[in-house]
């Protein structure tokens, strides 16, 4: 309980000292679905799965770099030649710095990102679950969508978490994002 309080407390501060900077800057926030591939000794067994997601990016005033924010559902189903019949699910957030090659006001915007996240993995055959720290890193392409501030964005990341047995995986996701 002490550490939900002393977060929920750093927290706060953060949002207090983060508002005269937001001001200067502009933020971005979207949602996103796609595919989920496992790789390694995830891909041996579990196939193909989907992902679903919500996200906000912090655009630095005048700068190429951004602070984004994301939170993902994904699911896997155990493939049938391995005997279980079961799926893996893995509910995550991830805190990324991106850096966009080109400018805002391009047609196209290319941008890649890495990051830290946390992550809650449940298998439901044995059911499972595991809390741990993953790693990502990525690629996106935003299209502009009219004359407006809406984008399809297009992007992958290749995601590392370390549970018992590592669970790596690449989600491909296509979304819209809205904001300055």
């Amino acid at each position: 309980m002490k550490r939900l309080g002393l977060a929920l407390f750093a927290g706060a501060l953060c949002v207090i000292a983060a508002r005269p900077v937001m001001a200067q800057g502009t933020l971005r926030y979207g949602v996103s679905a796609g595919v989920l591939m496992p790789m390694g000794d995830y891909n041996t067994a579990d196939k193909m799965g989907f992902v679903g997601g919500a996200g906000a990016t912090y655009w630095l005033a005048g700068q190429p770099i951004g602070i984004r924010g994301d939170l993902s559902y994904s699911q896997t189903s155990h493939d049938a030649s391995t005997g279980l019949n079961g799926h893996t699910k893995i509910l995550g957030g991830m805190a990324s710095v991106v850096y966009a090659l080109m400018p805002a006001s391009a047609p196209a915007r290319l941008m890649v990102t890495g990051g830290v996240g946390y992550f809650n993995t449940k298998e439901s055959v044995t059911s499972t679950s595991a809390s741990k720290v993953g790693f990502g890193v990525g690629a996106a392409v935003a299209f502009k969508l009219g004359t407006g501030s809406t984008r399809l964005v297009v992007g992958s990341r290749y995601t590392s978490v370390s549970t018992a047995t590592k669970l790596n995986f690449v989600p491909i996701t296509v979304g819209l994002t809205f904001g300055k």
